[in-house]
């Protein structure tokens, strides 16, 4: 482990182990991330360390939740402005392990939900939630948050989270944060930046057809009419939550139907 400035950097799981056991006196806010950190990702650790003692984010590209290795392949680094943001915001302590070190069973072991993960983006994206969940769990094992923020925006994810924590009676909270959006309505994600120009004028349409069509079948209509390639647009539980590809890059947004 390295102190960079007032943030510690720790690589490898059983130093974060070691290092965990020396904040059994402070409450624990944690923000697991891949990297890439935009405003949206400064939200979660801002609310973090207005909650808690200690706030720790993790940055770790997870390949198992990936279903294109083009689309891992292509997932943008930015260690060095992470960091930064990470620190500016009030994270004390970055995690950053490697593949071999979090997965020593080579993915052998893994967590995996039979309902909820096969529909919206599990329909969609073959094991991509048996990764997410697998790695989060691991990372709370490392961790031991008393509170876990994830934002809105994956609202599938944050969902089974929920479901993860409380059927393994897991003791923490999982705190939802809600969407950050650029002034044009597009949901802050990392993977905006891979958007051509002309596909970055047309992108904060999914949140305004969303928000405007009166069924997910209008609103797919609309969406394909706009020039995106629809995944799915469904209205699950007072939410509309949609993922749309613009050229190779996909985009999720979701929006509460009951305060349309």
């Amino acid at each position: 482990m390295k102190p960079i400035t007032e943030i510690l950097v720790i690589h490898s799981p059983n130093e974060m182990l070691e290092y965990r056991k020396t904040l059994s006196n402070n409450t624990i806010g944690f923000v697991p991330t891949m990297g890439a950190l935009h405003q949206g990702h400064a939200q979660l650790i801002k609310k973090s360390n207005l909650e808690n003692d200690i706030t720790i984010v993790s940055i770790f590209i997870n390949p198992t939740q990936f279903n294109d290795k083009n689309d891992f392949l292509k997932y943008p680094k930015t260690w060095d402005q992470d960091l930064t943001m990470a620190k500016e915001c009030g994270a004390q302590l970055i995690f950053a392990p490697n593949y071999s070190e979090m997965y020593p069973d080579d993915y052998k072991y893994k967590i995996i939900e039979t309902d909820f993960s096969k529909q919206l983006c599990g329909a969609h994206r073959e094991g991509h939630f048996d990764g997410v969940l697998s790695v989060v769990m691991k990372l709370f094992n490392l961790v031991h948050p008393q509170k876990a923020y994830f934002g809105e925006k994956d609202f599938q994810q944050m969902t089974l989270l929920q479901g993860m924590v409380k059927a393994f009676f897991m003791p923490l909270q999982i705190v939802p944060v809600p969407t950050l959006r650029e002034s044009d309505g597009l949901a802050m994600s990392s993977r905006n930046v891979r958007l051509s120009l002309e596909q970055r004028k047309i992108a904060p349409l999914l949140y305004k057809i969303l928000q405007t069509a009166n069924t997910p079948e209008e609103a797919t209509l609309q969406l394909t009419k706009a020039g995106f390639k629809v995944d799915y647009v469904e209205d699950w539980n007072n939410r509309r939550i949609a993922a749309a590809f613009l050229g190779d890059v996909r985009l999720i947004d979701n929006i509460n139907l009951s305060v349309i």
